[in-house]
């Protein structure tokens, strides 16, 4: 009988960590058990972290045959850890999930539905998540809620909540936004830049139940004044032809 051919992989789970050890175990079994039955592979991104994670996550691939580990040999950011998966995914849709454990991996199937269904847009490139109910102090929600008021009154990208690190998106689409530091927020809005359709739906959000955030709100706030400046230029000087036809 001829060998079975693996089936090809539709969908890559891109996952970027810092300081995870204790979350990349329970995270990794989730994903399998959201995309059971499909074709997909799941992508870590360590972003040379200084605990244990690369080594928890190595001693998952016994156990979790689709994983892929990368590793980066100096600490880049989230936005870099992102593109890193993106770049190495053999999936032409991608899903992103934070690291922490507080984006559920059960919402995954359901962005891809979205995304994959019979009457969507030919030009649809991503499904945002948008957190229903944070799990996250009053400080952070207050402070996310401002900052997602301000970048979208500016930038009109539609988005309630980019800072919701659970999204579904075409890979060559991503592929073709212009990359710099922390584009992970403006990705809803590059989209649109580039002609895309963009759409969101509702997911869960859950606390954190190891290590501790990343990020400070007076941190995201420095540096969110020259993203915002710099993604106003971008889209001021766009040209975009509708469309290219080969004749």
């Amino acid at each position: 009988m001829p060998a079975k051919t693996k089936p090809k992989i539709k969908y890559s789970v891109v996952v970027p960590v810092y300081n995870e050890q204790e979350n990349v175990g329970p995270l990794a079994a989730e994903i399998a058990k959201a995309m059971d039955g499909m074709p997909y592979e799941m992508i870590f991104i360590n972003d040379a972290s200084t605990d244990g994670t690369l080594e928890a996550l190595a001693e998952l691939k016994a156990t979790h045959k689709t994983l892929r580990i990368l590793s980066h040999r100096d600490n880049s950011g989230q936005s870099r850890s992102v593109r890193s998966g993106v770049l190495t995914a053999a999936g032409e849709i991608v899903a992103t999930l934070d690291g922490d454990g507080q984006n559920d991996p059960a919402d995954i199937p359901g962005l891809i539905e979205i995304m994959t269904r019979e009457d969507a847009p030919d030009n649809l490139a991503l499904v945002g998540g948008r957190r229903a109910k944070r799990k996250d102090t009053w400080a952070k929600r207050v402070a996310s809620k401002f900052g997602n008021g301000v970048r979208k009154w500016l930038l009109k990208d539609e988005a309630d909540d980019t800072g919701c690190g659970l999204k579904v998106f075409k890979r060559e689409a991503f592929l073709h936004l212009p990359y710099f530091d922390h584009i992970h927020r403006y990705i809803p809005a590059l989209m649109l830049r580039e002609g895309y359709v963009i759409e969101f739906a509702d997911v869960g959000h859950r606390n954190r139940q190891f290590g501790v955030s990343k990020y400070t709100n007076f941190g995201r706030l420095i540096v969110s004044i020259s993203d915002l400046r710099g993604v106003m230029w971008l889209n001021r000087r766009a040209r975009n032809p509708g469309g290219v036809d080969e004749v």
